[in-house]
């Protein structure tokens, strides 16, 4: 389950704001767009599919680095130990 400042990470990624505690009333929006109560709550069910998404994207990244190279992953954390 997301904690709610990855869900607020997700939602906001550039900050601009503070959160105390958990809940949608801790938030305070000082340099940013306000979300509302119903997006904050539906990033929790959004948060695991975002976050698999940015690690799929991640992973592709590094694999075009190492095609560009002709290299495998092994070759490469073996050149650098």
């Amino acid at each position: 389950m997301a904690k709610s400042h990855e869900v607020l990470g997700m939602l906001i990624p550039d900050g601009g704001y503070t959160q105390t505690g958990d809940d949608f009333e801790g938030i305070q929006f000082i340099d940013c767009k306000a979300i509302t109560k119903k997006q904050f709550l539906d990033g929790f069910t959004q948060f695991d599919s975002w976050k698999a998404n940015q690690e799929a994207e991640k992973a592709a990244a590094k694999q075009a680095v190492l095609q560009k190279l002709g290299i495998t992953a092994e070759e490469l954390a073996q050149a650098l130990s």
